[in-house]
């Protein structure tokens, strides 16, 4: 017997979407959800025995409707996405997907900033004095705060990277005030109790994204008058030369996901252990191919030995986060997979 969309719970809704989009559809999306969603999911597809075409479409179009109220709110906050569902939904409709939605949703602060350019968000912040520039740099996107930072004068960058590291709570007044004075009206907290930014981890983070040019010389700076965290920080980070510290699987797998030119690039300007450690993970075929590479390439500049270093250590943290291969941190006390 059919089912009537209202009588359905939340989970068989989610069931009736999956089967809608087909196997190879839905197989993609369990990889986002917890074991329990999925063995709840699982049960209520296998205990759906009919779907009518009305309930499908009502499922659906529900779904829809809530993906694009979730998108406006993302865009430019509740009120801003309750304006725009008013004019497409109506006011009713409007009101139910917003409270569905508030009910479970704590939108990011500064989500639109995440959804711009680099340059955008420089011309955007370059006035603002550095504990503001860190709290919203602790929001944005690693990637994004490198490419913005790289741009900033050394002292201003060695500063913002300590605020972020101590940056620990941080009120949601503040967070608005700070979101009303660049000019975008985002969506509530929510919560009243303090929302954790910034830390140790995600100045690691961003630094991790930068260039090896720029990372040196913000923590060279910072060493100046905060050598402690300059250690700390470093303590956390992988440089090209923490290859050593891999196991030779590891190193292989590497070597595996690294392009052969990348790799004489950046095995010409490192250390001869380095060397050593790589060149001795090879394939004798691989090896003979790198060190004659090495040998015939002639001078080359330091910028492009740390464009190859860099893509090379990024393969590895990209491999880390994966879980296929384990770096020790600081002194090898500890390990992150």
């Amino acid at each position: 017997m059919a089912k009537d969309a209202t009588k359905l719970t939340g989970s068989e809704k989610a069931a009736v979407l999956l089967i809608s989009l087909g196997k190879d559809l839905s197989s993609q999306l369990f990889k986002y959800l917890r074991d329990e969603e999925i063995e709840q999911l699982t049960l209520d597809i296998t205990n759906m025995r009919s779907i009518d075409p009305e309930t499908r479409e009502a499922i659906i179009e529900e779904f829809y409707e809530l993906c694009l109220a979730q998108n406006y709110i993302s865009e430019g906050g509740i009120e801003y996405a309750r304006e725009l569902l008013e004019d497409a939904l109506g006011s009713e409709k409007a009101f139910e997907l917003i409270g569905k939605i508030t009910s479970s949703l704590t939108v990011r602060p500064f989500d639109y900033l995440r959804r711009a350019d680099p340059e955008q968000i420089l011309s955007f912040i370059r006035n603002e004095n550095t504990q503001t520039m860190a709290l919203i740099f602790s929001y944005l996107k690693p990637q994004q705060v490198a490419l913005v930072l790289g741009e900033l004068p050394s002292e201003q960058q060695a500063k913002i990277i300590e605020k972020i590291a101590n940056m620990e709570r941080t009120s949601p007044e503040y967070i608005k005030e700070v979101e009303r004075v660049l000019e975008r009206k985002m969506s509530s907290l929510g919560a009243e109790d303090y929302t954790v930014v910034g830390g140790i981890q995600s100045t690691v983070d961003i630094l991790n994204s930068i260039d090896m040019g720029t990372e040196k010389r913000i923590l060279d700076t910072l060493d100046e008058y905060n050598n402690e965290l300059a250690e700390e920080i470093r303590k956390r980070m992988f440089a090209f030369e923490d290859i050593v510290k891999l196991d030779p699987r590891a190193i292989q797998k590497v070597l595996g996901e690294t392009d052969n030119k990348d790799l004489a690039v950046a095995l010409k300007g490192t250390t001869q252990q380095v060397k050593d450690v790589v060149i001795n993970n090879m394939s004798a075929r691989l090896r003979d191919m790198i060190i004659e590479d090495i040998e015939y390439m002639g001078p080359i500049r330091i910028k492009d030995v740390e464009i190859a270093q860099q893509k090379i250590v990024n393969t590895i943290r990209r491999l880390e986060e994966m879980g296929e291969i384990i770096i020790m941190r600081g002194d090898g006390d500890e390990m992150l997979i």
